[in-house]
């Protein structure tokens, strides 16, 4: 009896020091700290209405998410090497941070004519 209430004590202890060390290091995001941006179908044969929105303005520090709507892949590269999401799959999605303010003008590597400019403020 004795051993199953101590074998009872340490997993519940376990199970505590578990949850408490996963909620420490994982936080939500909140609403303000995230923002998308949708490559729309067919968007190989648009320009400046391939990714939505377009523009986008954004604090410094907001999380960009890039959702790819169309059937082709894509990229979000910037103009001048900032940032690059690589290649982002037909219905996948890449985050990226950004943290200094400017604009920040990109392009898909596949599709040159697929432009977007990022305005961190």
């Amino acid at each position: 009896m004795e051993l199953r209430i101590s074998a009872a004590f340490f997993l519940a202890v376990c199970m505590a020091g578990c949850g408490s060390s996963s909620n420490s290091s994982t936080t939500s995001p909140s609403p303000s700290s995230g923002a998308t941006v949708t490559i729309v179908s067919g968007a190989r044969s648009l320009t400046t209405t391939a990714y939505s929105p377009n523009p986008i303005s954004v604090s410094m520090g907001t999380t960009i998410t890039w959702v790819n709507n169309d059937s082709s892949a894509h990229t979000a590269t910037s103009n001048n090497g900032a940032f690059d999401t690589g290649t982002i799959s037909a219905g996948a999605q890449v985050s990226k941070q950004f943290n200094t303010a400017g604009s920040f003008p990109y392009h898909c590597t596949f599709h040159p004519g697929m432009v977007a400019t990022i305005n961190v403020q």
